[in-house]
């Protein structure tokens, strides 16, 4: 009866979705998110879509599983990155002082194609981790909820890949922020009546959450602490779907809507992860990326609230990631014309090579957002010494701070191999990442210092 009832309203919010999605397309709406009658979205579309797309269904998972191992220091790392919005609102609002348009019109003024070349290199990545991880929760949650079907994770992924598809490649981004209020609305609803018996329950002291140290100590929790400080500035510059909301509303609207979303989305992702210090605190053993672990703490409705949260943060990201791939296809890498054929069809591939990863049987959730977060380092000296310092940088410093970065998150993906092995100290891979971001940093400043030089 649960299951069918969590089925029952994620395929009604699927099918709201679809209704509430524009019902005609227009290219300007498509690519830049406008109505059709040309308006830019209000501030609280805006907002409820940058959080929406931020508090996605990976994310809600590691902040409550790191909340379950470290504790409470676990749950602030992850919360840590959400820092994101005040640096790149910081960011954005550089970027627009200069007559920029996007990131890339700001590296290609200076770094030519080979700046941008990077960029979006790291970029599609990013976007198609987005759409493995979101649909890989989506398997994990109807494996959880239907443990006796064998195969009913493959065919959940396989639908929500389709629907989801399907009210994105109608509207693009003009659909996503549409359906993305929709779904924080909801979204909020489901969570707060979750949230709010986590916090009556008799089991429930929250002296005892605010100070856990998690089942595996807080100190790893408090190393991921410092490497999120370290990543957060060039964090949110890499991110196409909070990069594009940043340029589509006017400047006053824009700020007010990256404050908002900071402060929203960080009490989400907090009250969130505090479900994962409560089943550590109870002693509940982990199982199923803590959803085998819920089942058994919770009562089947509040079980099925958190199921349903999650899914709906899963769709949410799904078609924010499939609008913003379309943008760097079309608008970006110019590699199809700028028509609603071809940004569909950009949607499409995304989808299936996200959907072939997903099938493929890759389970780790954290290491994907670890490995883009060190990528995107690069950007970090870049930005510093450019955009807020406003010196010229020579393009080899660029490249070798880009090529640090690759390099840094090549070795924690290969973290377990004879060769990186070798290189890294023997700890714990927190503290191996968080050697990796410092010894990147450092290449990155040094190479990029050394190429500085005034502006003429």
């Amino acid at each position: 009866m649960q299951t069918l009832t969590v089925i029952a309203v994620f395929g009604g919010v699927i099918l709201a979705s679809l209704v509430v999605a524009p019902r005609r397309a227009t290219i300007e709406g498509f690519f830049g998110g406008t109505s059709v009658e040309g308006r830019a979205p209000g501030l609280w579309t805006l907002v409820l879509s940058q959080v929406t797309t931020w508090i996605f269904a990976r994310s809600l998972m590691n902040a409550a599983i790191l909340g379950y191992f470290y504790g409470i220091w676990g749950v602030l790392a992850y919360a840590a990155y959400y820092g994101s919005f005040l640096t790149g609102g910081f960011i954005v609002g550089r970027l627009r002082e200069g007559g920029a348009g996007s990131v890339q019109d700001w590296l290609e003024a200076r770094f030519g194609a080979a700046g941008t070349g990077c960029y979006n290199l790291v970029i599609a990545l990013r976007l198609l981790s987005e759409v493995f991880a979101n649909l890989l929760v989506v398997g994990l949650i109807f494996g959880a909820a239907l443990p006796a079907s064998a195969g009913a994770d493959t065919l959940a992924i396989l639908a929500v890949a389709v629907l989801g598809l399907a009210y994105s490649a109608w509207g693009g981004l003009s659909a996503s922020l549409r359906t993305d209020v929709l779904q924080m609305i909801v979204f909020l609803g489901v969570f707060a009546a979750a949230f709010v018996a986590l916090l009556t329950s008799p089991e429930f002291d929250l002296g005892a959450v605010l100070t856990a140290p998690g089942t595996a100590g807080a100190w790893n929790g408090q190393v991921l602490l410092l490497v999120a400080f370290l990543q957060v500035f060039s964090y949110p510059a890499h991110d196409p779907v909070m990069m594009d909301r940043g340029f589509i509303a006017d400047r006053a609207t824009t700020r007010a809507s990256f404050l908002h979303a900071f402060w929203i989305s960080s009490l989400c992702i907090i009250a969130f992860g505090l479900f994962g210090v409560q089943a550590g605190l109870v002693g509940a053993a982990y199982e199923g990326e803590l959803l085998g672990t819920w089942a058994g703490m919770f009562p089947p409705w509040v079980f099925g609230a958190l199921l349903v949260s999650l899914l709906i943060s899963a769709l949410s990201t799904l078609d924010s990631a499939l609008a913003s791939a379309a943008r760097l296809v079309v608008d970006e890498l110019r590699l199809v014309p700028r028509s609603l054929t071809g940004g569909r069809l950009a949607m499409v591939v995304f989808m299936a090579l996200g959907t072939v990863l997903t099938l493929w049987g890759n389970q780790t959730l954290f290491d994907a957002v670890a490995v883009s977060g060190t990528a995107s380092m690069f950007l970090t000296p870049v930005l510093v010494v450019g955009l807020v310092m406003g010196r010229d940088v020579a393009l080899w410093a660029y490249l070798a701070a880009f090529a640090a970065a690759m390099l840094g998150a090549l070795a924690y993906f290969a973290r377990e191999t004879a060769l990186v092995a070798a290189l890294l100290p023997e700890a714990h891979k927190y503290e191996q990442l968080l050697v990796i971001c410092v010894a990147v940093l450092l290449v990155g400043f040094a190479a990029v210092l050394a190429g500085m030089r005034r502006r003429a």
